[in-house]
């Protein structure tokens, strides 16, 4: 009998060698191979393979499931934000985030931003009353590439984030990874702008450019447009207890939809969307 057992162990011994160097071998011829099918399928034919090299490789298994689990997380709430902007009968091209707060939280305004650009809003405006956002602009900057790579995930596409500064019409330029275009406003983009497109336009008349009677409001209408070149925003969305617009683009908002939510720290998805679906549900009877 031992020897019986003797030669019973030496041929599992031999088995075990030959299905090593079998393993090893059809490893190499794998990674020539192409196709995902072929390298699951002969996966599972050589299991199990040998203890240690299983830890190996199900450490390296769990860092790559991590990833694809992140991977298909993003995916899944970009394709159901996609989804939630088609389900509306009406989308704004233009959304201004007003805070009528002291405190400022850079986190939540830059989610609202990323939760814009899903649903397909092309332009976003963010407004406080101080400015303060707009002289921390890089800071802000830096939060909505950090929100959109961690809800949305890796995007090669680019977007222009054009930072208007002291009512000037000369923005910076930041190149970041998402497609809308992003305004940071503050007072002085507001009444300032009104009061350098009349000071031009006096200008005009004083250097008998223009007579006094070619000065109308389209004429007016005319140079702030160009000065801003951003559409009218159609929803604004105020945050805080002020029932005021905060000298928001003053000359922009004669036909914005405004809803109010009481702040903008800890906002949720749902409670922008809900601001979305109340806009598109409002029939604007325009003057009618």
């Amino acid at each position: 009998m031992a020897l019986l057992y003797g030669l019973i162990w030496r041929l599992l011994l031999a088995l075990v060698r030959i299905k090593r160097a079998t393993v090893s071998w059809l490893r190499v011829r794998l990674r020539t191979w192409k196709g995902r099918f072929w390298q699951r399928t002969m996966a599972a034919l050589l299991l199990p393979v040998p203890v240690s090299e299983f830890k190996q490789k199900k450490a390296g298994a769990d860092q790559s499931s991590d990833g694809d689990r992140d991977g298909k997380g993003a995916g899944s709430r970009r394709s159901r934000w996609i989804s939630d902007g088609i389900s509306l009968e009406k989308l704004p091209v233009h959304i201004g985030l007003v805070v009528a707060e002291e405190e400022l939280s850079y986190t939540d305004i830059a989610n609202m931003v990323v939760w814009c650009m899903a649903v397909g809003v092309s332009y976003v405006s963010v407004y406080d009353h101080h400015g303060i956002f707009q002289k921390n602009n890089s800071w802000l900057q830096e939060e909505i590439v950090r929100q959109q790579h961690n809800l949305l995930g890796g995007d090669d596409s680019t977007f222009n984030m054009e930072l208007l500064k002291n009512g000037t019409d000369k923005p910076q330029h930041f190149v970041v990874s998402c497609r809308p275009v992003v305004k940071v406003l503050s007072p002085e983009d507001g009444k300032h702008s009104i009061v350098q497109a009349a000071r031009k336009l006096c200008h005009s008349v004083e250097k008998k450019e223009w007579s006094s009677k070619d000065i109308s409001v389209s004429m007016l209408d005319v140079l702030l447009r160009e000065s801003k070149n951003i559409p009218d925003p159609e929803l604004v969305v105020k945050f805080g207890p002020v029932n005021s617009t905060l000298g928001f683009l003053p000359w922009h908002i004669r036909l914005t939809e405004f809803v109010s939510l009481p702040s903008h720290k800890n906002v949720s998805y749902e409670d922008l969307f809900g601001s979305l679906q109340r806009y598109s549900a409002c029939h604007q009877r325009l003057g009618q």
